[in-house]
């Protein structure tokens, strides 16, 4: 794919339209990594943006909700919650090919592994419980308050998800995979009866999403929204402690790695710091965890699905399709399957 797969010229006469008075140019870099929405680096003159817009051809209804990452973003800009900027959301496909986003490019950092090797040791830690201290800030956040109440669907969240990554799975090209499978099986028998609760659900809260401080072990803005709905809490803090269950070479996590060694926090200091953020405690059990495995498995087979037809996003995309058996593999393992 090359770097963009949209005229330039065309971009460049929206923004001189959009920022009257600023007379450019345009400077456009791809950022690296993302493996949903392309995501570049847009300079306008002295304005310092990130575009982010859906990926070209055909697309699964719901999928790539470049709307939906701006209407959340937008909805938490006055919370605790640190979101960037936003600029300004076009829907009109004319102008680059699909609907897209502008917001503000903050100064900071992205981290990846959760091992944190490019950091300060000192810094490791305190960067991590920052992550689960700035989840239980988004769970704290009533919807309602903030004109998110029909963001999604209220009550049985898990249920709704775990039928509509089941069928997400089903629709793959791609061949089965038996842990997946039995994985599946065993979360649709584990599946706990639903407690009520309701928040803002990020949907992919994870290291890599986070934007860090330049130089202080803090979060300054969750990135990358697009699977964010109405969800329950543990959905979210099951998926942040996945790094705790999965090894170096899956996706960067700290399983089998001496963690008080590396300055690294402990899965149960990660809880306690999410814990003394929260508005209640968490009641995250094996089920949460296995479902987060069984739903970043899915979504690596859909990375596969879409490297194979050469639409992914990412670079990388190939290389990171068989990390969707090792996430079953793991799920399974969190099951004691």
């Amino acid at each position: 794919m090359s770097e963009t797969e949209f005229s330039l010229n065309r971009l460049s006469e929206y923004l001189r339209e959009t920022f009257a008075g600023e007379p450019g140019p345009l400077q456009l870099s791809r950022i690296s990594g993302g493996q949903s929405n392309p995501t570049f680096y847009c300079d306008w003159g002295a304005r310092r943006m990130v575009l982010r817009k859906q990926p070209p051809g055909q697309l699964l209804p719901g999928a790539h909700a470049v709307d939906r990452e701006y209407r959340v973003m937008a909805a938490l800009s006055d919370t605790p919650v640190p979101v960037p900027p936003l600029l300004r959301f076009e829907s009109d496909p004319a102008i680059i090919g699909t609907p897209f986003y502008l917001m503000e490019r903050l100064e900071g950092r992205v981290f990846q592994p959760h091992s944190l090797p490019r950091m300060a040791r000192e810094h490791r830690a305190p960067t991590l419980l920052s992550m689960a201290e700035t989840l239980a800030k988004l769970h704290a956040v009533i919807p309602g308050s903030v004109g998110l109440a029909d963001f999604g669907k209220p009550g049985n969240y898990f249920s709704r998800q775990l039928s509509r990554w089941s069928r997400a799975y089903a629709a793959s090209p791609s061949d089965p995979l038996p842990d997946l499978d039995r994985l599946q099986a065993w979360l649709e028998t584990t599946l706990p009866a639903d407690d009520g609760e309701v928040s803002i659900a990020h949907g992919d809260f994870r290291l890599g999403n986070m934007l860090l401080h330049p130089s202080e072990p803090r979060v300054i803005a969750v990135l990358d929204w697009e699977l964010s709905t109405l969800g329950h809490p543990m959905a979210d803090l099951g998926f942040a402690s996945m790094a705790w269950f999965s090894a170096p070479n899956e996706y960067g996590g700290l399983l089998g790695l001496d963690l008080a060694k590396e300055g690294l926090p402990a899965h149960s200091a990660f809880v306690a710091a999410y814990d003394s953020a929260a508005i209640r405690p968490s009641q995250l059990s094996s089920f949460h965890i296995a479902f987060a495995m069984f739903r970043f498995a899915v979504i690596f087979v859909g990375i596969a699905d879409r490297a194979a037809a050469g639409s992914a996003a990412g670079r990388d995309a190939a290389a990171l399709a068989p990390m969707a058996a090792a996430f079953a593999k793991r799920g399974c393992a969190v099951a004691g399957l």
